[in-house]
């Protein structure tokens, strides 16, 4: 009786445990993966000024989930007028949307660093750069300005329409507005690409402001891959990126 109890006991901690553990989600069909990276050549008003890059740079755990670590980084510019931005988001290999984002944002007169974690089924944050900031997420997908560049990468894009998204985790910044607005072939450095040009418009300082007037250049094919970016930069005029070299990703394998 003692050992039919003991067993008894045993698996019923054993099916406890399955139920508490969090589910593996089946990945989301994306065009992008690890080992993925973009460089662009930086030009500003016209005139070569430095570099950027988008990338992905491999899978991390975050709250116990696969994501896609994530980073895009801008650095050029003229002596009175720099931009040097470095951005990275931890993406849900399902979901899409951000776990942990952080910050470092240098645009000529406009300066921002901070770092948040998310807890998207709690539908909370805390900001983990010193400052103890914790706070409410009004959706429970949030997206980032990194996140929702590659959230866009996997939508249809059809001309004339316009995306309206309110996920930016931040509700002060909603809705963000994805606005595709045509197609264009243009030509950069890496070659001659047909694009499809989408207006991103987040309620936020930084590159994608409503008053950056921000135009993104996917390539027109399955990849998606951001080709082409324009944005207005105060003081100096237009902030260019064009593709330099692209190194496609492997695509997502679950850990075993």
């Amino acid at each position: 009786m003692q050992l039919a109890t003991i067993l008894f006991a045993i698996l019923s901690l054993g099916v406890l445990a399955s139920i508490a553990a969090p589910q593996a989600a089946t990945p989301a069909v994306v065009p992008f993966g690890p080992g993925e990276r973009a460089n662009y050549q930086v030009r500003l008003a016209g005139v070569n000024v430095g570099r950027g890059s988008m990338e992905v740079l491999g899978i991390r755990t975050v709250d116990g989930r696969p994501t896609y670590h994530t980073r895009f980084r801008i650095a050029g510019g003229v002596s009175l007028a720099r931009v040097d931005d470095n951005f990275e988001s931890w993406i849900d290999v399902a979901g899409l949307f951000s776990r942990r984002f952080k910050q470092d944002q240098k645009e000529v007169r406009f300066e921002r660093s901070r770092a948040f974690d998310f807890f998207p089924e709690r539908r909370t944050f805390r900001r983990t750069d010193g400052s103890g900031e914790t706070g409410t997420l009004p959706t429970d997908q949030p997206l980032d300005d990194v996140s929702f560049l590659y959230f866009a990468r996997t939508l249809p894009l059809r001309v004339g329409e316009t995306y309206t998204l309110h996920q930016y985790f931040k509700e002060s910044g909603n809705p963000v507005v994805l606005q595709v607005l045509r197609r264009e072939t243009v030509r950069v450095p890496a070659g001659t690409f047909p694009t499809v040009v989408v207006r991103p418009i987040i309620r936020t300082k930084g590159l994608f402001s409503q008053g950056g007037e921000a135009e993104v250049y996917f390539s027109d094919d399955a990849r998606r891959v951001v080709v082409q970016m324009k944005s207005k930069v105060p003081v100096v005029g237009n902030l260019t990126l064009h593709l330099q070299e692209y190194r496609a990703g492997q695509a997502y394998s679950r850990p075993r």
